[in-house]
């Protein structure tokens, strides 16, 4: 069995069938295919009507050809609306076909054919401007109590809400499509400037810290370069000046690259909340976490306990509902910061404790802390506690 490398967010999107656009396999064609068929459904009285055989064959013949054009241009707009849209001039002239044909064919079919009006209902909605729709649909509706009213069809009243309220319900159901097309653009543009705006300050950073160094090595360099023929020892004063630069530079660097590695506790409480709801499992959450006065190892420390736990959840357990909890607690060796997490899984099928929980066990231990995990009631909980504030420095004052 190999390994998928791609992440398992990305599988489940994948999977998603995209709204507003075409579809890119037969899978989501097929998918599509099931949304729209089902509309169809007011096509049986035509079909019903052509198919009993009370008019005589040349009008039978005629009806089953206006039908037929009908179907075709109307599965044409919503199938080409899907993915690359006729203009909006292409579309009126094809919206105007079938009005004229829903029109002609209940003028002179009978009543059976006034569900047509229903398809032009849903093309003025799903395709045309907004503003556009909102006039169209009424005319719509309109033609049809007309067509009712000169053929003496009372099935015509009985249509009439469905013609309407179906022409806006797509035209809702259009607005909702588009804000959900743009939403998807403009996650993806706040994806990109925010990756943007980290290189941009890492590049500042490292321009801040670096620069001046650099610079100060460059110029001893050539310093010590002059001077180590004829004047050594000023040279040498020049060389260990540039190791001290040196390594002040180094210092520096990796104090920079553990800011942007160290756990965010506020971070990781927005993330794994997108995994457990990507996953299935209803998560509940603590409110925005205070951690003044926290020191950074605990916070970072408890941020990894929450991502391992998760994890945990997401991969192993089956569960539908997780529980987090941050707490500050008052104990006899001072106050901590308590984050629990507890699901209604299984909790796993190991004997014993893994690798990721004794990991984590030394990480918690390193930053002071203590890490509890097992069964509970209702499943899994595990429960890490870290200080909540930086150790007293004792002194040998009087």
């Amino acid at each position: 069995m190999t390994d998928d490398p791609r992440s398992d967010e990305e599988i489940r999107v994948n999977r998603l069938v995209r709204i507003g656009e075409a579809p890119r396999n037969r899978r989501e064609l097929v998918t599509k295919l099931v949304w729209v068929v089902p509309w169809l459904v007011f096509l049986a009285s035509p079909f019903h009507d052509l198919l009993t055989g009370h008019d005589s064959a040349a009008v039978t013949a005629a009806g089953a050809a206006g039908l037929t054009a009908f179907v075709v241009i109307y599965l044409t707009i919503v199938f080409r609306n899907m993915g690359r849209p006729f203009s909006t001039a292409t579309v009126i002239c094809l919206v105007a076909v079938l009005e004229v044909l829903a029109v002609v064919l209940g003028a002179t079919l009978g009543g059976d054919w006034l569900g047509l009006f229903v398809y032009v209902s849903v093309c003025c909605g799903i395709t045309f401007p907004i503003r556009l729709a909102h006039w169209c649909i009424p005319v719509n509706t309109a033609a049809l109590l007309l067509v009712g009213l000169v053929a003496g069809q009372e099935d015509a009243w009985g249509l009439f809400l469905v013609v309407l309220m179906v022409g806006y319900s797509m035209s809702g159901v259009r607005q909702l499509i588009n804000t959900t097309v743009e939403l998807r653009k403009a996650r993806a543009t706040v994806a990109q400037l925010a990756a943007n705006e980290e290189r941009l300050r890492m590049a500042r950073d490292l321009h801040d810290l670096l620069g001046h160094s650099l610079s100060l090595i460059t110029l001893k360099s050539e310093l010590a370069g002059r001077m180590l023929p004829d004047h050594p020892e000023q040279a040498a004063r020049q060389v260990t000046d540039i190791e001290q630069v040196s390594r002040q530079a180094l210092v520096d660097v990796r104090e920079a690259v553990t800011g942007y590695r160290r756990a965010r506790l506020a971070d990781e409480l927005v993330g794994t909340q997108v995994a457990l709801t990507a996953a299935g499992v209803t998560p509940r959450f603590p409110a925005g976490p205070d951690l003044t006065g926290v020191p950074e190892e605990s916070e970072s420390a408890l941020a990894w306990a929450l991502r391992e736990a998760v994890t945990n959840v997401v991969r192993h357990s089956g569960a539908r509902r997780c529980t987090v909890e941050l707490l500050r607690r008052q104990t006899l060796d001072g106050p901590v910061l308590e984050l629990t997490v507890e699901d209604d899984g299984s909790g796993g099928s190991g004997d014993g404790p893994g690798n990721g929980l004794t990991g984590l066990t030394e990480r918690l231990a390193a930053a002071g802390g203590t890490l509890e995990a097992g069964r509970s009631a209702s499943g899994f909980r595990l429960v890490a506690r870290v200080p909540a504030d930086r150790p007293a420095h004792v002194g040998s004052g009087a």
